[in-house]
């Protein structure tokens, strides 16, 4: 079975993806729309991306690109913690630049701030891509900042380990697909997600959406706006919500229809923590 993934190798997504497809055959693309389309070019089995970081937060391209182009929904959502690591090509190595993904260097400035005052930070579309970049120098002064995935990959030495400022960080990845994925891991939730486009002429449409699920006690976990991308003001809602009741469930979107509020099912799928 072939996993398409957010690559390269030694991403935190390949992390993911090797904990949930520890024997399968994963395949790495270089953005999350080479993902999503090597899925749906029949390229893979199933595909795993990114949809939000509890820093961060939502992951917008996913998120633009399953609501209006994607006929692909969630299977199964991971949640990882992410450690970042401070990594070189060897353990006294003189530190000079520093690689990393915008997010991972801002993680870790003040850890850097603190011991290597005089290095200058350098940013790269991904800490994996750091990581490989400072194996393929190994006579420069460089390090990187990455997961420890791609410290084995790329055969580097952590100098520093979990230089994060902020410990209660972590990342929900979306498994994609048609059919339920098979982990080994023991799920620890069910939920649904949903995008709302809501009509013009109801007054208080947004309200009446949410107390569809209120009314009949299903707990929302997430609610957010994005623009619709037609004329300026206009934006379409994702929600998340418990789904402990399929039948409750069923009503709730009956009655949403009723309401002429449309919507598009994202994803139903169990929740799994690594």
């Amino acid at each position: 079975m072939k996993i398409a993934y957010l690559g390269p190798n030694g991403s935190f997504t390949h992390s993911a993806a090797l904990k949930v497809f520890p024997q399968e055959d994963l395949q790495p693309y270089a953005n999350i729309t080479e993902v999503i389309k090597a899925y749906e070019n029949q390229e893979a089995d199933f595909a795993i991306v990114p949809i939000e970081n509890s820093i961060e937060g939502s992951v917008h391209e996913t998120l633009d690109y399953l609501f209006h182009q994607a006929e692909i929904k969630a299977v199964a959502e991971i949640i990882q913690p992410i450690k970042q690591q401070l990594m070189a090509t060897a353990s006294d190595k003189k530190i000079e630049k520093i690689f990393s993904h915008p997010q991972a260097l801002a993680q870790g400035e003040q850890y850097i701030r603190q011991y290597y005052p005089q290095a200058k930070a350098e940013i790269m579309a991904s800490t994996a891509y750091a990581a490989r970049f400072v194996t393929e120098h190994p006579e420069q002064p460089y390090a990187a900042i990455a997961p420890h995935a791609a410290a084995e990959e790329y055969g580097l030495t952590i100098i520093a380990q979990d230089i994060q400022e902020i410990d209660e960080n972590f990342t929900r990845f979306w498994v994609l697909g048609h059919q339920k994925a098979q982990i080994s891991l023991q799920a620890e939730a069910s939920k649904v997600s949903l995008a709302l486009t809501l009509p013009d002429n109801l007054p208080g449409a947004l309200y009446k959406a949410l107390s569809v699920f209120a009314w009949r006690g299903i707990n929302l976990t997430k609610t957010e706006s994005r623009p619709l991308k037609t004329v300026l003001g206009e934006y379409f809602f994702i929600i998340d919500l418990e789904n402990r009741s399929e039948k409750l469930l069923d009503f709730s979107l009956e009655e949403l229809l009723t309401l002429r509020i449309n919507f598009k099912v994202l994803g139903e799928y169990d929740v799994y923590r690594i």
